[in-house]
């Protein structure tokens, strides 16, 4: 989820755990696993300073995923605190993270989350949605885009697969990411996904244990309904 403006007042930063385990419904104790983070979220601050109820959704999904992760060129898109990324980079992959260009408080707290999490040489850019920008030009090939939460204001939604788009044209097995809370019914991406040439599918949570109001020993994502897809390019297509 990107971010908002930044407070004339002194940010006050608290770090909240965040821990996935080896789900007991999919291996036993002797083949337990665990990662626990540290994610530093800015209080009283808005939107990509803190951790969103689809962020922990789509973090069990990559831990879900973990093995199929390690080498894996991983661009997380609106990061703000960047938990998705961080576990997708814990998980072996090789991450990019990215907000706006126009918010480096954002960008600032990316760093900081790779700091507590002792992530080095992560880099960490500026991609606005919608743009076609030097640093988007100069990407490495990509596996997987990750976006929690990015379809929050129905403005943006063709901003960002517009983005997604031009990548996925340079590659067209990229696979995208993301959860989305359903804040309102009339809200749809049908036609921009049909205008684009992509596709999406959507994964029931319990595929991934995602099922509960509490993930990683949080209390999120709560009683939120959230969605988890996943957008492809459509097979054959061309712009």
């Amino acid at each position: 989820m990107s971010g908002g403006e930044r407070s004339g007042k002194e940010q006050r930063v608290v770090c909240r755990e965040y821990c996935y385990r080896e789900d007991e419904r999919t291996g036993g104790a002797e083949q337990s696993q665990e990662l626990r983070l540290r994610i530093p979220e800015v209080l009283e601050s808005e939107y990509g300073m803190y951790v969103w109820p689809c962020a922990p959704v789509l973090a069990q999904y990559i831990w879900f995923h973990r093995v199929a992760m390690a080498g894996k060129n991983v661009l997380e898109v609106g990061a703000g605190v960047s938990l998705p990324g961080v576990v997708a980079a814990k998980c072996g992959a090789n991450v990019i993270l990215s907000d706006a260009a126009a918010l480096p408080q954002c960008l600032e707290n990316c760093l900081r989350s790779c700091a507590q999490n002792n992530l080095t040489g992560v880099p960490v850019i500026g991609l606005t949605w919608g743009e076609i920008s030097p640093d988007l030009l100069t990407l490495p090939p990509i596996d997987i885009i990750l976006g929690s939460d990015v379809f929050y204001e129905p403005k943006d939604f063709e901003d960002i697969l517009v983005t997604v788009h031009f990548i996925m044209e340079r590659n067209p097995s990229v696979e995208f990411w993301t959860t989305y809370q359903v804040r309102s019914a009339n809200w749809s991406m049908e036609a921009l996904l049909h205008k684009w040439d992509l596709t999406c599918s959507n994964i029931p949570l319990k595929m991934f244990n995602a099922d509960r109001e509490g993930l990683a020993g949080s209390n999120l994502p709560g009683r939120h309904s959230i969605q988890m897809m996943v957008i492809t390019l459509k097979r054959g297509s061309s712009k």
